[in-house]
């Protein structure tokens, strides 16, 4: 059933995703099929900007210009298919036509924005640099640039004494970026130079410069690299020129490298010249630090110049939104996320216009969140991204799906905090409409700040309740569910707040140590942000030892403490100090050492520990700024060292004077790092200041994916025993090589107890969960954490505990004797909640077998509560006692049962016996019983008709004759035996009781026996058939009265405990049908008064004697009839022993059997 909950729910949201299929995809036919591009023209040209849009018509076009809707007009027209058509450009001071456009294309399911295309003048400007005059000597180098501004890129050229510089010399190497090298100079080089810029609308020359050759010998000298390589930024798919002139005698090799090792790209980079590289269409793969080194051959003498390459790259969406269909009242969330360099803006559009936020519509980042939705917000949806390098758009509609027949909201939200990051949250179904629910949505925010990120979870309607655990510590939280229908959603429910617990703090302050003398430190740091300390800091504890003791002192220090000095320490010598800081919720980890080295004492004055200030730039470098203490010692520079926590130090960097700031790149994401940096003086080295930063997570899509852990699979569950469980998983493949931790979640099933809830914490891959409650189903998961970051919970495993040994014995134990030497025993299982037993074990020994410690043992199954004794020894006293069993253990047995089993009758061996009527507690019925049971039945049919046709014809009044009075009981005369017990009918046929003080009638039992009312002088009643615990009323007429028919006769049954019958307890259950019922016993047995008071004139005790004395006679009379007369028909053919539901027949052919 719960399987196919689960379809129908899938089935249904199903539907509700894809109802408004046929408005998804007509709204994708709303799209650009041409868009504007970037177009340079000249001033007066004509200019013309595409844009065609197909769609649902009608389709119309709109062209906005910088952000602002143009009109058409003379200058600006708007051509039938969509494009934008200008005459004449106009480029003045007054008026320009040049700037941004874009093209609003709109129809019935909303509107879209093309893409940003920018529309330039074409200029050039005057030249900012001109080359300049060189005096150079035959056989070196001469080098001329020259720059200019100009849109599109000039085109430069060199013109040697006003005629173009011929290039068919491999010397003279003109690059892209218009520099003019001359290698291994000539004297015929001399002459006046000049380069010239052209683009598509100028022309122009710079100034003239003098190249002077002169002639003499090259001295020896080492290589010089006289025009090096210059930090550039270039767009995408641009080509980009790294120069590397280099002189030197003998002549220097030039060649290139990578900074960080990686080859250098052989397919799009080439040398141009002597030295210069040349890489074509640039890309992302490019970018990096380019050494270029000169080297003199046959040596290792050698120089290097570096420059970095930047590539900017055009804005790309990586993760595009997703059209969605949304019931109103419900909440749409749209992704975007872009790359790009520099890293691109995200904005967002609704129907071609800004997205107005408020308290409905929220952006987080980049997502785009609409929560309660409206008609209203049925539109498209664009996300913008934008940079310097372009923009680039994607689209993606929001439809609301509307119904009139929506759920009333759920109620009695209720939340209840299980741990530092977890909240079970309850609720009831809605008041109206419950039945139409398909899902739940629960929405949760942080209840404190503004612009909270509001979360939401799906869930289908089979639950009430549900676990958030992927909250902060110590952090208020509100919550509200909605409930949504295949057509819509409900109103959202009443808000509801609740506080999770604190937790230890995530990790410790980051600490900034300095010496001012010899013999002290000062211990500085910041006060935990609230992400990280979880909750409200209560202490601070600070170790320090030398590295030379082991011994640790510890310093405990009030909350709002951020400094601390440590004195009359060791000069020169080194201390390793740590952290902790503690929330009620306990300790944290403390940090890893940090080591400081006091000062040496010394009488020459030193410079005094630097202040320092590290900030982290991004997840790879971390910006160090310092200033110099306030005293006098002047300083020579500086020395800063770095490494990793746990990591040996980097070399030595040394700084000058002046320097004041140091960038530090190449640092790993997510990591602390050690910094120290001291002053040098003339003296020596000065005091060391030593301080702590960790880099932060890089947020590059890329970076966010692979920083997420995966979650632990291959999770097993093991039973220990009844109350404990073993659970082992496998590590992800994650590659970090950080030591993780696991999260273990315990949770019973169905259940809304927020304390039945347990979480365990460990290190290892296996746990063992303790105290569990036993037969109990339980689901298990588990997630990782590493480097401050969680994987998701992993796929539920679900076990249940074994079932606990019983601790109880069997209730009720009974047992009957139901033949002389078979014995009925009944039981209830044992009292415990959650019990499982597979069988029972009866224990049974008579008195003599007890003491010489033989007992026999039978056993049934755990659905049986009933088994057969059988071959009793008649006369002997039984002990009978039961114990319950699982596959975990044996209980413990009941107390011991007394059975005294009487001696054995002269007509036993006529007795059928009922052993082979059970097997294993259960019956079965041979052809003969069968028979025996059909012929029973049709006896008794005929006697109900006998009986009914003679209370007919006696009922009837006869002439002359009065009927008896109902009330009257001396009408009757019946010689009945005086039990020394006393009796029930348990046939239900009579009320009467027969003891020792006689029959007991209530006031309407004379009208139940008015068919054996005769007059007292044609009636002569007497008893036979008797025999202990039986009672056989019979009548028989005197001469010349009607016989009876054999039905008339009505007999008596006592219970078959009267007399054989022993129990531990008043169980109202026994046998295979597992009831019987003492209540009529209890009943009339309550009230001996009552037997009494009722009891007829004809049985006082003056009528005794006689009584038993004609009694005695009938009985030996009529057994020797009946016994020649009847057939023997059993009542243990019966299935069942519940002599309330017995047939007359049946009770007759056991009283003629016995």
């Amino acid at each position: 059933m719960a399987k196919f909950k689960m379809k129908l729910c899938q089935r249904w949201l199903l539907f509700v995703l894809f109802i408004a299929l046929p408005g998804v995809l007509s709204f994708s036919e709303l799209s650009f099929i041409t868009e504007p591009s970037d177009v340079i023209v000249l001033p007066k040209d004509p200019a013309v900007l595409d844009c065609q849009a197909h769609g649902q018509p009608p389709v119309s076009i709109k062209w906005l210009k910088n952000g602002v809707r143009l009109t058409e007009s003379e200058h600006i027209q708007f051509l039938p298919n969509g494009s934008l058509f200008i005459p004449k450009i106009k480029h003045t001071t007054e008026e320009s036509d040049e700037g941004f456009y874009q093209c609003l294309s709109q129809n019935k399911f909303g509107a879209i924005l093309s893409q940003r295309s920018r529309l330039t003048i074409a200029t050039i400007s005057e030249f900012l640099t001109h080359p300049v005059p060189m005096v150079v000597t035959e056989g070196s180098v001469a080098r001329f640039s020259c720059a200019v501004a100009s849109n599109p890129p000039a085109t430069i050229t060199w013109e040697l004494n006003q005629s173009t510089l011929p290039l068919s010399t491999n010397r003279i190497t003109v690059l892209p970026n218009g520099v003019l090298q001359i290698h291994n100079v000539q004297l015929e080089d001399a002459g006046q130079y000049r380069c010239v810029a052209a683009n598509i609308g100028t022309r122009l020359s710079s100034k003239e410069a003098t190249l002077t050759v002169n002639q003499g010998p090259v001295p020896r000298q080492r290589p010089r690299i006289i025009a090096g390589p210059q930090n550039i930024t270039v767009s995408l798919h641009q080509t980009v020129v790294l120069e590397c002139v280099a002189t030197g005698n003998p002549w220097p090799i030039i060649s290139w490298s990578r900074a960080d090792s990686k080859p250098i790209d052989v397919y799009n980079a080439k040398v141009l010249g002597n030295g210069n590289l040349v890489i074509t269409d640039v890309n992302v793969k490019h970018n990096g630090v380019y050494l270029c080194r000169a080297t003199t051959p046959g040596t290792r003498n050698y120089t290097i110049a570096a420059a970095n390459l930047t590539v900017l790259v055009p804005p790309s969406i990586v993760e595009k939104p997703e059209s969605q269909t949304r019931p109103r009242a419900g909440t749409a969330r749209f992704m975007c996320q872009a790359e790009g360099e520099p890293p691109p803006r995200i904005s967002w559009l609704k129907n071609g216009e800004e997205v107005h936020l408020n308290g409905r519509i929220k952006l987080y980042n980049s997502k785009l969140v609409i929560t309660q939705i409206i008609p209203e917000d049925d539109a498209i949806y664009q996300c913008v991204a934008e940079s310097e390098q372009g923009s680039v758009l994607s689209l993606a509609r929001l439809i609301v799906v509307m119904s009139e027949d929506r759920p009333s909201a759920p109620r009695n939200i209720h939340a209840e905090t299980i741990s530092s990051s977890a909240i079970l949250l309850a609720w009831e179904r809605p008041l109206y409409n419950a039945d139409k629910v398909i899902a739940y949505s629960i929405h949760y925010m942080k209840a404190e700040g503004l612009n909270n990120e509001e979360y939401q979870v799906v869930i289908g309607n089979d639950t009430t309740s549900y676990i958030i655990d992927d909250l902060e510590p110590a952090r208020n939280y509100s919550f509200y569910i909605v409930a949504y229908m295949p057509m819509g959603a409900s109103r959202m429910s009443d808000q509801v707040s609740q506080h999770t617990l604190e937790d230890v703090p995530l990790r410790t302050p980051e600490l900034t140590l300095t010496s001012h003398s010899s013999t002290d430190i000062q211990v500085k740091w910041n006060p935990l942000p609230a992400k990280l300390s979880r909750g409200r800091v209560s202490a601070y504890r600070l170790s320090y030892r030398t590295a030379a003791d082991a011994s640790v002192t510890s310093v405990e220090l009030p909350q709002n403490t951020t400094e601390y000095l440590l004195e009359d320490l060791q000069p020169d010598s080194i201390y390793l100090l740590r952290m902790a800081a503690s929330t009620r919720a306990g300790w944290c980890e403390p940090s890893a050492w940090t080591s400081h080295r006091t000062p040496r004492t010394t009488s020459s004055k030193v410079p005094s520990a630097p202040i320092l200030q590290l900030e982290p730039l991004n997840c790879t470098s971390v910006v160090a700024r310092w200033q110099p203490s306030s005293d006098s010692v002047p300083v020579l520079g500086y020395r800063l060292v770095y490494h990793e926590e746990d990591q040996p130090e980097q070399p030595t960097i040394q700084l000058q004077a002046l320097n004041y700031t140091f960038t530090i790149t190449g640092l790993d994401p997510r990591r602390k790092y050690h910094v120290k940096i001291l002053a040098i003086g003339q003296a020596g080295e000065g005091y060391q200041t030593d301080q702590t930063v960790t880099t932060p997570g890089c947020l590059s899509t890329r970076d966010q994916l692979a920083a997420t852990p995966p979650a632990p699979n291959n999770l097993i569950v093991l039973a220990n025993n009844s109350t404990s469980v073993s659970l082992r998983w496998s590590r992800p493949a994650y590659t970090s090589g950080k030591a993780v931790s696991y999260t273990v979640r315990c949770t019973p099933v169905g259940t809304h107890n927020a304390s039945a809830i347990r979480y365990l914490q460990t290190t290892k891959q296996t746990v063992v969960i303790l105290k569990l409650h036993p037969n109990t189903r339980y689901e298990f998961v588990v997630r990782l954490h590493v480097d401050q970051m969680s994987s998701p919970w992993s796929s539920v495993v679900y076990h249940q505990t074994l079932p606990s040994v019983p601790n109880h014995p069997p209730a009720a134990v009974r047992v009957t004797l139901i033949e002389d030497d078979t014995a009925l025993v009944s039981w209830r299982e044992p009292p415990e909640p959650n019990i499982v037993v597979t069988h029972y074990t009866i224990m049974y020994a008579s008195q003599k077998s007890w003491l010489a410690g033989n007992w026999q043992i039978v056993q049934r199954e755990g659905s049986h509560t009933m088994a057969l004794l059988e071959q009793l020894d008649p006369g002997s006293i039984y002990l009978v006692k039961i114990s319950a069993s699982n596959q975990v253990g044996d209980g413990p047995f009941s107390n011991p049962v007394e059975l005294a089993l009487k001696r054995g009758s002269a007509h036993r061996t006529k007795n059928p016996r009922h052993s082979d009527m059970y097997s294993d507690g259960l019956y079965h019925i041979d052809q003969k019983s069968m028979t025996g049971i059909i012929v029973g039945v049709s006896i008794a049919l005929a006697c109900i008709i006998m009986c009914a046709l003679i209370l007919i014809s006696k009922g009837r009044p006869r002439p002359g004759i009065s009927v008896p009075n109902e009330r009257h009981v001396e009408n009757v005369e019946a010689l009945i035996p005086m039990m020394r017990d006393h009796f029930i009918d348990a046939k239900g046929g009579s009320t009467i009781i027969i003891n020792s003080g006689g029959p007991v009638n209530d006031k309407n039992q004379s009208k139940k026996w008015l068919l054996f009312s005769k007059e007292r002088n044609s009636v002569e009643s007497r008893a036979c058939l008797y025999e202990a615990g039986k009672t056989v009323l019979t009548y028989e007429d005197r001469l010349g009265a009607a016989p009876l028919p054999p039905s008339s006769r009505e007999i008596i049954y006592g219970p078959l405990h009267s007399e054989s019958s022993h129990s531990s307890e008043g169980s109202q259950e026994t046998g295979d049908s597992g009831h019987y019922s003492n209540e009529v016993s209890s009943e009339e047995m309550s009230n001996p008064s009552t037997s009494e008071t009722s009891r007829p004139a004809s049985f006082g005790p003056e009528d005794e004697v006689p009584t038993v004395s004609k009694l005695k006679q009938s009985f030996e009379v009529e057994n020797q009839e009946m016994r020649g007369h009847h057939k023997h028909h059993s009542t243990s053919n019966a299935p069942h022993c519940n002599t309330e539901a017995s047939h007359p027949a049946q009770h007759l052919s056991q009283a003629v059997d016995s």
